[in-house]
């Protein structure tokens, strides 16, 4: 993968991932964790090889099935992309709504959703009201509330103290118990290693392990 004419940000990486695995992705800054996410969430087409998603190749799928192809994908953004004129509720039911939904169908769900990431007494709060773990919480939410098939974090813990990036975790890992596949973009080795998961790691644009952390290879 290349932006125009720069070289390769990603080049030569070859893998798979069992559906339902979780698997941290981890590298220096600049290594092509978050142009890695772009491309397995269809946010940008790879310049040559191939892209399997769901059993079929996607990486010349046409645009007009792409938003298809992207519903069954969830994804929290490092910048969470909330949108401040929306309350937490409407905010986590937006995929739902954008799907067509009409609210007397989903509301109990979502309800029973930010009840489950303990949002439940701040659901009609406004994003500017809440706190930063509490926004995190949220963007997690809107990102499963269509229970995607596979669910994509760019670096989730990234601005919260170290026991809400533990709370965080557990609801990835609940959420992967579920049937999840869950890939999560880190710098924050600790929580690799006390995850005991399996780690994608690349630097300049290669993966150089795939594998438990500490493995050769």
């Amino acid at each position: 993968m290349r932006y125009g004419r720069a070289p390769e940000t990603l080049k030569d990486l070859s893998f798979s991932l069992t559906p339902g695995s979780f698997h941290f992705l981890t590298g220096p800054s600049g290594a092509g964790k978050s142009s890695l996410l772009k491309l397995i969430y269809l946010a940008a087409r790879p310049s040559k090889g191939l892209l399997h998603l769901f059993g079929q190749d996607v990486s010349r799928a046409p645009a007009v099935e792409r938003p298809a192809l992207r519903r069954r994908i969830g994804v929290v953004f490092q910048e969470l992309l909330l949108l401040d004129h929306l309350s937490a509720f409407d905010n986590a039911a937006l995929p739902l709504r954008i799907a067509g939904g009409r609210p007397d169908e989903y509301r109990q769900d979502v309800a029973e959703l930010l009840t489950w990431v303990g949002l439940r007494s701040r659901m009609h709060a406004m994003p500017a009201t809440l706190a930063g773990g509490e926004k995190q919480r949220l963007a997690i939410a809107r990102a499963v509330v269509a229970r995607p098939e596979i669910l994509l974090a760019d670096e989730p813990t990234g601005n919260v103290d170290h026991e809400m990036a533990v709370r965080i975790l557990r609801l990835f890992v609940e959420l992967n118990r579920l049937g999840t596949t869950i890939v999560i973009a880190t710098h924050d080795q600790d929580m690799v290693a006390r995850s005991g998961m399996p780690v994608l790691h690349i630097e300049e644009g290669r993966l150089v392990h795939h594998g438990l952390p500490g493995e050769a290879g």
